[in-house]
């Protein structure tokens, strides 16, 4: 994930320390992205310096250890506006768990199956729940609306998605477990004793 397009992105507003980022990047991108671990934040800034984007000093408190502020380069500058401005390619496929799932309830026969796409409908319709009660909360900030709007819209597909594999797939899933117990019965056709 391009977090540190993400860090250099709150550094166009101005120097910042760790826990500012830390707490700008929280507020900034909403309630479905999640924390943001300072110690991953620190790698991060870490290796931002090391490749010239962003440059780091050291300000002194009179009642607390020295503060460490970071401050964008121009190299930083025309990486963030080149991230920023560039169309996104999925470059990894679709590495999602809900499709493994798929594959493996569907091994096990229609009845899993069905569990499964139950199970899966009942937590997709609790998250919508969810997200259109903090969408109605979160009508100040276009950011957060929009992140919200969005992480709605990836849930009904999913929704449609789920119900619609349990159409494709049943017929596929009945077809491997009668195939399954077929040679199972054949097995202990095998072994029994003439």
């Amino acid at each position: 994930m391009p977090l540190q397009h993400a860090v250099l992105a709150l550094l166009t507003e101005g120097d910042s320390h760790g826990y500012e980022l830390k707490g700008r990047f929280e507020e900034a991108i909403g309630p479905q992205w999640g924390g943001l671990n300072i110690g991953h934040l620190y790698q991060i800034l870490d290796r931002l310096v090391r490749d010239g984007f962003v440059t780091r000093s050291q300000v002194a408190q009179p009642d607390r250890p020295d503060k460490t502020l970071y401050r964008l380069t121009p190299a930083g500058q025309s990486e963030v506006r080149d991230w920023a401005t560039g169309a996104w390619v999925r470059t990894g496929g679709f590495r999602d768990e809900l499709f493994l799932k798929l594959f493996g309830a569907s091994a096990l026969g229609a009845e899993a199956l069905d569990a499964f796409v139950a199970a899966q409908r009942q937590t997709y319709l609790s998250e919508l729940a969810g997200l259109t009660r903090l969408r109605r909360t979160h009508t100040g900030d276009p950011l957060i609306s929009l992140l919200l709007d969005a992480a709605i819209g990836h849930t009904k597909v999913d929704l449609e998605l789920v119900e619609g594999a349990a159409r494709r797939l049943t017929p596929t899933a009945r077809a491997e477990a009668g195939a399954d117990a077929g040679e199972d019965a054949a097995e202990v056709n095998r072994r029994r004793p003439a």
